[in-house]
């Protein structure tokens, strides 16, 4: 088995919101370019852990976290560390797709303007290539300017994706990133992260085993906050070392 080379490291991580405690003691090791996927039953706390890696846990009334989240070896919630570059880095792709109110070109133009990735006479170029990796530039290219919620969800899921990689992260966070869309929709979705899985870390919260086990490169399992157990796609899916684990990939709970 190849060495797994981390990009992400979660080290005695708790969460909470309020008094109630969400993540407990998760120590994790999410692998470089690699689709790993975040299982487990509902409530268990995979779209909480999601949200640690990015610093997105702050947004929410409440929460609070100990432990430490490593991205190349630099805790994320270290005081030193800009939570606008954190999040720069780990783009999250949302259950449902959330299209800012203005054409699909400035969807996509928007991240690159913002960060000035790009000079003004770049910028038709560099949306057109992330529209391309996103799988959408030939069902867009001659409607940009038109309002964004005129698309199909899943074309709109696609522009999202867009967008977040315009900006040029090293990550990509999907918390259940095709449960809103029809089947082929999710198709599209599941092709394009496969393929930029070569260029990309990518980190997936999904409740359903069929996709995992299609996608998956590395699996973490986890219940009631806590992680049972975490390791290759294949090693958990075909020889779980866990009872609880064979207990949920066997449709028990």
């Amino acid at each position: 088995m190849s060495e797994i080379i981390p990009h992400l490291e979660t080290q005695n991580l708790n969460a909470y919101y309020g008094s109630t405690q969400a993540l407990e003691d998760v120590s994790i090791v999410i692998p470089r370019n690699q689709i790993t996927m975040i299982i487990g039953p509902s409530g268990c706390g995979k779209t909480t852990l999601l949200k640690c890696l990015n610093r997105f846990i702050e947004l929410e009334e409440n929460a609070r976290i100990e432990g430490k989240v490593l991205l190349d070896g630099e805790n994320i919630y270290s005081p030193s560390v800009d939570v606008t570059e954190v999040r720069k880095k780990s783009g999250l792709l949302a259950q449902r797709p959330y299209p800012l109110p203005m054409s699909i070109f400035d969807n996509v133009a928007y991240g690159i303007r913002i960060h000035r990735l790009h000079s003004r006479g770049q910028l038709h170029q560099a949306v057109q290539h992330y529209l391309q990796v996103a799988g959408l530039w030939e069902e867009v290219k001659d409607r940009l300017h038109a309002p964004a919620s005129q698309l199909s969800i899943g074309q709109q899921q696609r522009l999202c994706l867009a967008r977040g990689l315009a900006v040029e992260p090293e990550i990509i966070l999907g918390d259940e990133p095709t449960s809103a869309l029809d089947p082929i929709s999710a198709q599209h979705i599941e092709k394009r992260l496969i393929e930029l899985k070569q260029r990309y870390t990518i980190v997936l919260v999904s409740h359903i085993l069929r996709q995992a086990r299609r996608l998956a490169d590395y699996v973490i399992f986890m219940y009631m906050g806590r992680v049972v157990e975490a390791g290759p796609a294949h090693q958990v899916f075909n020889n779980p070392q866990h009872e609880r684990t064979r207990a949920y990939l066997s449709g028990e709970f």
